[in-house]
């Protein structure tokens, strides 16, 4: 069964170059401009919140939960979080380190668009033909799994949420903060 994907779009960015707005033009997620209309269970994908999206998530996606992405740009990531957040009861979650393969951030860390997350996200949840659809538009989209396929295999085969966070050790050089 397919995840039900959706997106806000806060339009922060050109929509001609928008990975959300294309990928709902060739009906492969549903765009949204008000969050009246956004599915009522579900999970957001947030990258402040702190929480990873983990195989203890995919249950809600058995009972009808839907995958959405927060679409805007990094450089307005706080402000749009709050905004959102204060207006749906949709539960944040982030995902673990991948690189990134659309052309204005190829391999950086996190700096992932909108329907890079979503991908991940369904690869994550068991879902990887949905993920491949979903990329299959993008000129970069197979790089993107290609770029990231050990740690989708790894994140995917995570017994918890805790052991998907230590996985990416193995992956990426992570500096931590050890202040308390």
């Amino acid at each position: 069964m397919e995840i039900p994907v959706h997106a806000i779009w806060l339009a922060q960015d050109d929509p001609k170059k928008n990975t959300a707005v294309r990928a709902s033009k060739d009906n492969l997620l549903r765009l949204h401009k008000d969050m009246r209309r956004l599915p009522k269970r579900g999970i957001i994908l947030e990258p402040l919140c702190g929480k990873v999206l983990g195989p203890e998530d995919r249950e809600l996606f058995d009972k009808n939960g839907a995958l959405v992405g927060l679409d805007c740009s990094w450089a307005q990531i706080e402000d749009s979080v709050q905004q959102v957040m204060n207006r749906t009861r949709l539960q944040p979650r982030m995902l673990p380190l991948l690189l990134a393969a659309n052309p204005v951030n190829w391999g950086k860390p996190g700096k992932l668009t909108t329907v890079e997350a979503l991908a991940a996200s369904l690869y994550l949840l068991g879902r990887p033909e949905q993920c491949r659809t979903l990329l299959s538009k993008f000129r970069w989209g197979e790089r993107f799994l290609e770029l990231n396929k050990e740690p989708l295999e790894a994140y995917s085969e995570a017994k918890s949420s805790a052991d998907l966070v230590a996985l990416q050790f193995e992956f990426f050089d992570i500096e931590v903060d050890t202040d308390e």
